[in-house]
């Protein structure tokens, strides 16, 4: 398979999900190395000083080219809903008589080449465009739909983008709790579920294709990204019980491979398991460095980055309730 890399190593460093290397399968360890070698070599400009010149007479700018060229496809998932793959990232999209539904542009390269393949394709345009959450590596380049597209976030979403000056367009329809879309026939459910992965992620339900969209909180046999930066970590198994709620059978993550409903009740009960471990460790007394080979997560060997991810899952638990939760007391 092959691999991609950032375009710069602000990118590599700071992606606030995988760009380098989250796929199927996911967390890669040569990821990780190439993420380093960003960090010491200083991005593009310096992994190539660091190039020996027979590898450099070794590619020609056609491979080079290639190598770098985007995987990128459009899948159906039920009925008139679609999965589009930017190398990494994937976002959701529904074709009606009226229009498009889409949701996370991811990048404006990706947008742009999505724009061109829903005319060509379905001769139709964006008419609703739906940004998940606010973080920059889904939603950036929604201006490439801005000529025919409503743009709708959760609240908080529209005031980060807004502050945060992100590379896309603004959003024009907001809201707090819940939104139906009703477009050509088609019917779509916005709905935010709490804090979890962000303070503003929903999640879109397409009920007749019986199909939901959720990003980067609700992963399908694999682990937690790192160790859960930034995440709210005891309202986000809330959010998980209630999607497991919701009525569907479809589950489209933002990467990573489709599943069912079943697959967030088996990510609910990984993370409940070192939850239940840490807060164990912690009453007891004892380190983290105690803590970690003492949960056994044995059942999830076989997930997705498992090998690189456990111990900083275990490390981020640790520190959200360390710091953040009187659990810990």
């Amino acid at each position: 398979m092959t691999r991609f890399t950032c375009s710069n190593a602000a990118d590599a460093d700071n992606a606030q999900c995988s760009c380098c290397g989250y796929d199927d399968p996911m967390f890669a360890p040569e990821a990780f190395a190439r993420r380093d070698l960003f960090r010491r070599a200083g991005g593009l400009a310096g992994a190539a000083a660091l190039a020996t010149p027979a590898m450099a007479q070794a590619q020609t700018p056609v491979q080079l080219a290639q190598a770098q060229a985007p995987v990128r496809e459009i899948v159906q998932i039920a009925g008139n809903v679609y999965r589009f793959r930017n190398n990494f990232h994937f976002s959701v999209f529904a074709v009606t008589p009226a229009g498009v539904i889409a949701t996370d542009p991811i990048n404006a390269d990706a947008a742009n080449w999505l724009k061109n393949e829903l005319r060509t394709r379905f001769n139709q345009t964006v008419r609703y465009l739906v940004y998940s959450h606010d973080h920059p590596d889904h939603i950036n380049g929604g201006e490439m739909f801005a000529d025919t597209a409503t743009v709708v976030a959760h609240a908080r979403a529209r005031d980060k983008i807004r502050d945060e000056r992100r590379r896309t367009a603004p959003v024009n329809v907001a809201f707090s709790e819940a939104l139906t879309l009703e477009l050509g026939g088609t019917v779509v459910e916005l709905e935010y579920v709490g804090r979890n992965h962000s303070d503003n992620s929903l999640v879109v339900r397409f009920p007749a294709a019986r199909a939901l969209f959720a990003v980067d909180f609700i992963p399908v046999e694999t682990v937690a990204f790192r160790d859960l930066h930034e995440g709210y970590v005891e309202e986000w198994f809330d959010s998980l019980k209630r999607v497991e709620a919701m009525d569907f059978d479809l589950l489209a993550p933002g990467h990573g491979p489709m599943g069912t409903k079943a697959h967030v009740r088996q990510f609910r009960e990984y993370m409940e398991t070192i939850r239940d471990g840490v807060l164990a460790g912690l009453r007891a007394g004892r380190s983290l460095d105690e803590i970690r080979p003492s949960i056994d997560l044995q059942k999830y060997a076989n997930w997705a980055g498992y090998a690189q991810m456990r111990d900083l899952n275990i490390d981020g638990m640790h520190r959200y309730y360390t710091l953040f939760s009187r659990r810990s007391a």
